[in-house]
């Protein structure tokens, strides 16, 4: 089968049950996404599906066949930076899936997709749209009080 990670194609020969996160981190090295819960309940293992977030712990390699994948590798985006300047991580064991997650959160709100807190109105990155937005992915530091801020500044540039 082939994985295309990171703009990279990869061959693989890999048994039909391997989930997307054991074959990125065991099979092609990418250990930025993390196996929290292997439940899809934490977002540690979060990566992009051609460009839409994902826990890749629920999904099985093989059924990714062609379809871009980017990892906490592959990333360039200003939330990086934001995260750094605001402090937005601690132990750093969930940055890389809250920085996936939330340039794919980013994306979902530049095309306007609401959220379960949207009210109908213009501010789609309000600190309740973002805390909800950001939900799937747990912290045990508790570094979410600057995530939010990190986000926001990310989002203006």
């Amino acid at each position: 089968m082939n994985l295309v990670v990171n703009g990279v194609e990869h061959e693989l020969d890999l048994d039909p049950r391997t989930t997307l996160l054991d074959a990125l981190r065991e099979h092609l090295g990418l250990t930025g996404a993390k196996k929290g819960c292997d439940h899809g309940q934490c977002g540690a293992c979060t990566v992009l599906l051609d460009g839409r977030r994902v826990n890749s712990c629920l999904i099985l390699a093989v059924t990714q066949s062609g379809t871009p994948i980017t990892t906490i590798e592959g990333v360039d985006h200003p939330v990086q930076r934001e995260f750094l300047e605001h402090d937005g991580f601690q132990c750093g064991y969930c940055t890389p899936g809250q920085i996936c997650s939330a340039v794919g959160m980013l994306d979902e709100v530049a095309r306007g997709w609401p959220s379960a807190v949207t009210d109908g109105g213009d501010d789609l990155l309000s600190d309740a749209e973002i805390r909800e937005r950001m939900s799937g992915n747990l912290c045990r530091c508790g570094a979410y009080a600057n995530m939010v801020p990190a986000i926001k500044e990310a989002a203006a540039r």
